[in-house]
């Protein structure tokens, strides 16, 4: 793995070739997105089974594109009990992590007559994507739907691609089932995003789409915000840790390459301030390479987007970081809680040497889903808040708008809004 000296040259340099795995720069998948969206929306479910057939090989259609309880219950027969197990617990530390989060409506009153407020609604219905294809993704069915349960969303329905059989990834159906999914339907791709935006025949229209998947996903999703609400526009996983000559070179290794096998465009970057340390990690990884089952995958990503980077001092270690402004930040110094105060932008902080990055994925409770490509300077982590909108609440008496209406009308003039200012006149004619 490439050892680099930290310049403003080498972070400008960095920071670029990042944003090349922007979904926003791969303009040249739009036009086939945009017809597959436009299709679904014309053609509605007729559209949706031509193209599960097309990509998936799965001969789909009204009659079994909707999971039944009778295949939900031959999963349950398949999933190992121990990962029924581990699922289960993962979901109490993940509901309990979010319930923290909840938002109420408040109403403030005055003896004047006024009352104001904020009314929070959760939405009514929430569609939720989850990636097939070559692995199942049951910790993103479970990241995807239980901010959504507990925001007290009304009807949740899942979407993902089916086998050339038919039939969806088992664990996947387990963990939907466990975590309140309502309808789960078998597409996936851009035409599983067009379906749940706009409706078909067999497929509810939502308010409001998450979840991860590839490029004609991430761009479908990009397509449809404004007919619906989405999460964000995900990119390729990455992970930055930030180190110095405490850390053990082998676990940042390990931690490094977590990220790096989730496809060839992930990125992994160390920022350390000890050159040995560079040195002990870049070996390590051969090491580790060598013996991974996704090597070729590794390899490509850290050939493209893996750099271990040499700082000066902890404070330009720090600002690199911030510039970064990574998916996942492992601090891992001699004392992490400091260096996390100093963080402005990280989607999710791990903190020492036992906190390693699988923690957040799968178990721990907080939200993966989590902003990449610098997104986390302005953007958050997945949460009840997404699940959630929020209407102010005004009401002034007769008495309270009294001794301000002049004031209203004063501004409505002001703009040359004349109905509005004959809205609050009116109310005081003689």
């Amino acid at each position: 793995m490439r050892i680099l000296e930290l310049t403003e040259e080498t972070k400008s340099n960095i920071l670029e070739n990042l944003l090349k795995r922007s979904p926003n720069s791969y303009g040249e998948f739009e036009g086939r997105v945009s017809e597959i969206i436009e299709n679904v929306r014309a053609n509605r479910d007729a559209a949706v089974f031509e193209y599960t057939k097309k990509f998936d090989g799965a001969e789909i259609n009204a009659g079994n594109i909707l999971v039944t309880e009778e295949e939900i219950k031959e999963a349950y027969e398949q999933v190992d009990p121990k990962l029924l197990d581990v699922i289960r617990k993962a979901l109490v530390n993940i509901r309990e992590y979010h319930a923290k989060q909840r938002q109420f409506s408040w109403f403030d009153s005055e003896d004047t007559g006024i009352i104001l407020g904020q009314k929070v609604t959760p939405l009514e219905k929430v569609g939720v994507y989850v990636p097939g294809g070559k692995a199942a993704y049951p910790s993103s069915v479970l990241m995807n739907v239980m901010p959504a349960k507990v925001a007290g969303v009304g009807r949740i329905v899942l979407t993902t691609p089916p086998g050339k059989d038919g039939k969806v990834y088992p664990s996947t159906l387990v963990a939907a089932k466990e975590a309140g999914v309502d309808e789960i339907y078998k597409v996936g791709g851009a035409q599983a995003i067009a379906a749940m935006a706009f409706g078909t025949e067999s497929i509810p229209k939502v308010d409001k789409i998450v979840g991860p998947g590839n490029i004609y996903v991430a761009l479908a999703k990009k397509a449809v915000f404004g007919y619906v609400s989405i999460d964000s526009i995900a990119g390729p996983s990455e992970i930055l840790v930030l180190a110095d000559e405490t850390a053990n070179p082998r676990f940042v290794a390990a931690d490094l390459l977590s990220q790096a096998e989730h496809d060839e465009m992930a990125s992994a970057i160390l920022v350390t301030t000890s050159r040995e340390l560079a040195e002990q990690v870049s070996a390590e990884i051969e090491k580790f390479v060598a013996e991974l089952s996704r090597k070729q995958i590794i390899q490509a990503s850290l050939d493209n987007y893996g750099y271990i980077l040499v700082a000066k001092d902890l404070e330009e270690a720090i600002a690199t970081a911030n510039e970064i402004a990574s998916e996942h930040l492992e601090i891992v110094t001699a004392n992490p809680f400091e260096v996390m105060t100093k963080i402005r932008n990280a989607g999710a902080i791990f903190l020492g040497t036992y906190s390693s990055e699988p923690l957040g994925d799968y178990f721990a409770g907080p939200n993966h889903v989590l902003p990449t490509n610098g997104t986390a300077k302005f953007f958050s982590p997945l949460s009840v808040d997404d699940f959630i909108k929020k209407s102010s609440i005004i009401s002034y008496s007769r008495e309270a708008l009294e001794p301000v209406y002049k004031d209203i009308v004063q501004f409505a003039e002001c703009e040359q809004l004349t109905a509005h200012a004959n809205s609050i006149r009116v109310r005081f004619e003689d």
